[in-house]
């Protein structure tokens, strides 16, 4: 299990401000420096794609699903260059694109 210390973080909040969901997203791409959440978030992130977030708990899976779901509908260009980054071979988008249905 990934640590529980972020699960009380606002998701809304972050995706509901465009500064702090650029922040998070150049964080994940390399290109602006991360919280420590944000640092978690990076470190886990590729595992938790390979595992269908395994080792998520049930607070991580839905900000997850919250945050992917926001950005394909809101911000499809960020969610192309996460994709390209940790999924270039498209082994997790469909799974992702079938639970937004």
């Amino acid at each position: 299990m990934y640590t529980t210390k972020y699960d009380k973080i606002d998701v809304d909040a972050i995706i509901n401000s465009e500064r702090l969901l650029n922040n998070y997203v150049g964080c994940l791409m390399d290109e602006k420096p991360c919280t420590p959440d944000g640092a978690e978030l990076k470190k886990n992130l590729p595992n938790a794609l390979e595992t269908n977030c395994e080792s998520c708990s049930e607070s991580q899976k839905s900000m997850a699903d919250k945050i992917y779901h926001h950005l394909i509908d809101n911000k499809l260009d960020d969610w192309l260059k996460l994709e390209e980054k940790y999924d270039p071979l498209g082994s997790y988008r469909k799974k992702y694109l079938d639970n937004k249905n």
